[in-house]
């Protein structure tokens, strides 16, 4: 039995007008129309030949582009505004801030950052920069926040992108940054249901699993999303996730071969959200390209399966022709139903009408705002003046057991060397953060404008590449052997500081060391110099480095970051980060530090 939408309550609450606009709106569509209703399309180009091919051809629904700088996602927006026959749903990720809309906006920090300051207030003020920026451009809907728990510090997806392990503190910050981006006309579609954050493997790349029984997600994630429910949370993000020991409680009959990830369940969708939690609102696939979802059927009947098992919009076409084709067949097949096709229908009109575009009939135009006045919005002084503050604030002193480590000063420590710590440099991550900037030599700069004497240490690996390829397989067997003084770290360094850059966005998030000995690539020194640690993106690089007594999370490399943490260093500036998640790993070896007695 499909629980079917009332937009009368929340979080639609409609009025006879804006229902009246639904059903009409949906009466005089034809099949083609309505088939195309239920996508949402990454688009390839900004063009206006492209972006109205789009529109014609496929009837659209929602859009979720490819960022760029804020003049030219204007420029697209107000394209498909005006050539759309029926307004659309524009959706960027809006995660961090207004830098998920427009790569000049406002990056205010990852969900973990701001939950590191331990003060709710940033998580609104996140929601409310990412809602002035998106909306500026001609965003009205957003896939965030991210409302998983890191549970399992090997979990690839979400190691900066969440708020944490605890429940009470995800339902806190995920209310407020809903209410702050909602008070700028922006739906937020929140994310990964039915949760992500215990699995450790990539569900891009992978099936998924939440191994909870129904008693144990009932008291975490069925929480979250029934609290943020009765809040009024109008979307949510289907995952490509299984969750087959609540589904085993609800129908013990099912075989395990029968069990579908959420995006294609109707039993986690309709009979568990819908049903047990009262979620009346609009629910969209994640991304159909990913192995979590293309593993599970053929793409000519996931299609159709999708939309029948609850979700109202499958995120992103393969091929449109054949997308929409087999969409299409699938309802004249009667794997998608009448019944759900127009539900489906309702729940997506029904964000629009919500957001109040149904009243833009004539005059279209007038839903964005005016270039010149958008454009001045982007990147405020005011919006990176609560990114410094969220800088300052997050940055978490983890492990402190060297006495009397602090503060760095010139007068104290004014030869101070610094050692890149990387984990695996291939895949997305690499071409992501390809050009960017190293924290490392941030780091160096702050520090001799300070007086400090800094060198950054060429890794063996760096050096044996530069070597002509003839000598690189001597160089390569020769590292085992090479071995040398401790006093050529003592009599160079008076402290060195270890800089882990490991991408918390990839599969691999380890930190990987390289084949070096009596080096200072990996630090085996901690006894010998004052050492300290500072992780740069994921939280959990001490797992790697148990060895070492002072580690500190800074969560991204950002320049404001950087220069938040030197001064911290210097002694200006107090520690006030509280981990959001288990930095720990939950090993015990990693709170191990033996002060030296002599």
């Amino acid at each position: 039995m499909t629980n079917l939408v009332d937009l009368r309550k929340t979080p639609y609450n409609l009025d006879e007008e804006a229902i009246a606009w639904i059903e009409k709106t949906i009466s005089e569509m034809t099949l083609d129309e309505k088939i195309g209703q239920l996508f949402v399309n990454m688009g390839s180009s900004r063009t206006e030949e492209y972006l109205t091919d789009v529109l014609n051809q496929y009837h659209i629904a929602a859009v979720r582009y490819n960022k760029g700088k804020s003049d030219e996602v204007w420029d697209q927006n107000y394209i498909l505004q005006t050539k759309s026959k029926i307004p659309l749903l524009i959706a960027a990720n809006t995660e961090a801030g207004g830098d998920g809309a427009v790569t000049d906006g406002t990056k205010v920090g990852d969900e973990i950052k701001i939950a590191a300051t331990n003060d709710p207030n940033y998580a609104y003020e996140m929601g409310r920069i990412a809602g002035i920026e998106a909306s500026a451009v001609g965003c009205n809907a957003s896939f965030a926040p991210i409302m998983d728990l890191s549970r399992n510090w090997r979990n690839p997806i979400i190691a900066n992108r969440t708020w944490g392990a605890n429940v009470d503190q995800t339902i806190e910050l995920s209310k407020a940054y809903m209410k702050g981006i909602m008070e700028y006309g922006i739906v937020p579609f929140a994310k990964h249901f039915p949760g992500d954050g215990i699995d450790e493997r990539d569900h891009h790349l992978s099936y998924a699993s939440n191994p909870m029984n129904k008693e144990e997600w009932m008291s975490t994630f069925g929480r979250i999303y029934g609290e943020m429910a009765k809040a009024g949370l109008p979307g949510i993000m289907a995952g490509h996730i299984h969750l087959p020991n609540v589904e085993r409680e609800m129908h013990p009959e099912r075989e395990l071969d029968d069990m579908l990830p959420a995006s294609l369940n109707k039993t986690l969708l309709d009979e568990l959200l819908r049903g047990e939690l009262g979620y009346n609102g609009a629910i969209v696939t994640d991304a159909s390209h990913m192995v979590a979802m293309t593993a599970s059927m053929p793409r000519r009947e996931l299609l159709p399966t999708a939309i029948e098992a609850g979700c109202d919009l499958f995120l992103f076409f393969n091929d449109p022709d054949e997308d929409f084709q087999w969409m299409k067949e699938g309802y004249e097949k009667g794997i998608l139903t009448e019944e759900r096709l127009l539900d489906a229908l309702r729940r997506t009109l029904g964000l629009k009408a919500k957001l109040g575009l149904h009243k833009f009939e004539g005059r279209r135009e007038e839903i964005m705002m005016p270039k010149e006045e958008a454009l001045k919005l982007i990147n405020t002084e005011e919006s990176q003046r609560i990114s410094d503050e969220v800088a300052d604030k997050a940055i978490t002193l983890v492990k402190d057991k060297q006495k009397d480590l602090f503060p760095i000063t010139p007068e104290r420590y004014k030869r101070i060397l610094i050692v890149n710590v990387e984990g695996y440099k291939g895949g997305f991550g690499a071409m992501i953060n390809a050009g960017k900037k190293r924290a490392s030599d941030t780091i160096k700069a702050l520090l001799e404008e300070r007086g400090h004497e800094v060198t950054i240490w060429e890794s063996t690996e760096e050096r044996i590449m530069k070597l002509p390829e003839a000598e690189r397989g001597a160089a390569i067997a020769n590292v085992y052997a090479q071995k040398q003084p401790i006093s050529n770290l003592t009599d160079h360094y008076d402290l060195i500081l270890n800089l882990v850059d490991v991408n918390s966005g990839g599969t691999t998030q380890r930190i990987i060391w390289p084949a070096a000995k009596g080096t200072p690539d990996q630090p085996f020194y901690v006894h010998e110099v004052p050492t300290i640690v500072v992780s740069v993106q994921h939280a959990f690089a001490l797992a790697d480095m148990p060895q070492v007594g002072t580690y500190i999370n800074a969560y991204d490399s950002k320049e404001n970051t950087m220069l938040a943490l030197v001064k911290k260093l210097a002694g200006e500036s107090e520690f006030t980060g509280v981990s959001s998640v288990d930095p720990y790993c939950g090993l015990l070896d990693t709170q191990i530090w033996r002060q030296s007695k002599y």
